[in-house]
């Protein structure tokens, strides 16, 4: 009888099984436990190299060692009272030896050490920890998300999110040792387009491929902006963002790169003028700018600094904007030193107006505003290119499900990194978490169907009906990732159910045994 081998790794050990053809799925998936070692309750989920979830089942295709599927086992049910107990009684026995400790140290020395009255604070302490956050999930810290880079875990309060200065000194030394380098036509090319993939460009070269866009697109000789001064402030930009999951400066360069393809795709200089393409470019490029990795809720929360100085008024998004301007106040790095005084002033007054527009606690308003434009929708009206200009932006920030799936799933796991990042302090911190952001309650898939088909679609839908020729670069492969996304959640959601019904199944087994035996 023919037989297949399968090669996979689990927790990183390399493992490889042999199946018969006439092997069903549940004899795979028993095969996948035993090499796991996995509960029989346990959900089994099956990678592939691209990080796609696959269904075991006898139509599995064969690999090879170099091209290894990764099998992770995620436990389907925990007993969180059983959990409760076991902690409590940790503690309670940590009281106890520290009473009879304490007690001993008094009959013995005639008083109470400061370490020891310390030590019993940090108990009562965890204790009251525990009991403030009974619905964190403790297992749930330890889960890995990642998105292809050495990512710190969120816990880890001495890293700073910032770069080192020497990390920054490396950079602009290989920036400026390939600045004098001519981009091919080639890369010109494939840079104006939406399939673009950030994963093979470091951080240098992204850099150079950014003042590409302001030279192919005529804005170095339109603003007059010397080429030393253009690097300076790339290389400002560059340094202030920070070394977060999903708001960094590969982020900066993906929505500025949107922007830049659907210049080019929409023909937007022909409708625009040249302010208005400097104003796009540059705002998708200062956008997110020394983003902290939390979001505008969080800062509101926590009543941060910038939560109070900007009085819980769009916090990060007005950050943004102080931190570009900040930066073009030195005048090393001024890309606007040239320009006159009223283009100054639409210039800064159209950056802040796109930059406060990627708050997503204005979307439907600003959405709903383009709406009602659309119809008569003047290009010499400056109220309607203004809100043109923020829904461009907007479609550009969050456009990386436009992307080849094997450019934008790496894109969904640091930004599900960086929510779980912030859900679980907030937990610790006893603040309010929302839904879509809790480990313990969202998945890949159930985090962006309901993002495609409410944000995503109705948004670029709308932007379509001005310029329909975004159709098949921008919105056919969105409803394909929700094609996808869908088809995973399902995927998912049946894995449970048959959990479910085994369970049930060896618990009636289980019961009628016990009735026979009495």
């Amino acid at each position: 009888m023919a037989t297949k081998v399968v090669y996979f790794t689990v927790d990183g050990k390399p493992e490889q099984a042999e199946f018969r053809s006439d092997d069903t799925a549940d004899e795979l998936k028993e095969t996948f436990r035993a090499a796991a070692e996995a509960n029989c309750d346990d959900i089994l989920k099956l990678y592939n190299t691209k990080g796609n979830l696959i269904n075991i089942s006898p139509k599995l295709p064969e690999n090879t060692p170099d091209t290894r599927y990764k099998l992770e086992v995620v436990a389907l049910h925990c007993n969180d009272n059983v959990l409760a107990t076991q902690f409590g009684a940790v503690i309670k026995d940590l009281e106890s030896r520290i009473e009879v400790l304490e007690k001993k140290v008094f009959v013995e020395n005639g008083e109470i050490p400061p370490v020891v009255g310390e030590l019993k604070h940090k108990v009562e302490n965890l204790r009251e920890k525990l009991e403030g956050v009974d619905h964190l999930s403790w297992l749930g810290l330890f889960k890995d998300i990642s998105c292809g880079t050495s990512l710190k875990p969120f816990w880890d309060k001495s890293q700073s999110i910032k770069k080192t200065d020497e990390h920054n000194r490396r950079v602009f030394e290989k920036f400026k040792k390939i600045s004098q380098v001519q981009v091919t036509d080639e890369v010109r090319e494939y840079l104006r387009k939406p399939t673009f993939d950030n994963w093979q460009w470091d951080d240098p070269e992204m850099i150079i491929l950014l003042r590409q866009m302001y030279i192919d697109l005529g804005l170095v000789s339109r603003f007059n902006i010397e080429m030393n001064v253009l690097h300076q402030w790339l290389y400002e930009i560059y340094k202030n963002y920070n070394q977060v999951p999903f708001h960094n400066f590969k982020h900066c360069f993906m929505v500025a790169q949107m922007m830049y393809g659907l210049t080019w795709l929409i023909d937007l200089r022909s409708v625009l003028d040249d302010v208005d393409i400097f104003i796009l470019l540059t705002s998708a490029i200062c956008h997110d700018l020394d983003h902290p990795g939390y979001n505008n809720a969080y800062q509101i929360n926590a009543k941060t600094e910038l939560a109070l100085r900007y009085n819980d008024i769009s916090p990060l998004e007005n950050h943004h904007c102080f931190v570009a301007f900040e930066v073009l106040q030195k005048s090393h790095c001024n890309i606007l030193r040239n320009v006159s005084k009223e283009e100054y002033k639409k210039i800064r007054e159209g950056m802040i107006r796109c930059i406060l527009a990627t708050d997503m606690a204005k979307h439907n308003e600003i959405l709903n505003n383009f709406k009602s434009v659309i119809k008569n929708f003047d290009f010499k009206n400056q109220e309607h290119t203004s809100l043109l200009l923020m829904i461009l932006l907007k479609v550009a920030d969050i456009s990386n499900e436009c992307r080849p799936m094997d450019v934008a799933e790496p894109w969904l796991e640091c930004l599900l990194q960086e929510f779980f990042n912030q859900s679980d302090m907030e937990k610790l911190e006893g603040l309010p978490v929302a839904p879509f952001m809790d480990r313990d309650k969202v998945t890949k898939s159930s985090s962006q169907i309901g993002f495609i088909k409410f944000a995503l679609l109705p948004l670029f839908e709308a932007l379509r009906e001005l310029f329909p020729v975004i159709e098949k670069d921008i919105i056919e492969p969105v409803r394909a990732a929700l094609e996808y996304y869908t088809d995973m959640q399902k995927a998912l959601e049946e894995e449970k159910k048959k959990g479910r019904e085994a369970a049930k199944h060896r618990m009636d087994k289980d019961v009628i045994k016990s009735k026979i035996q009495t």
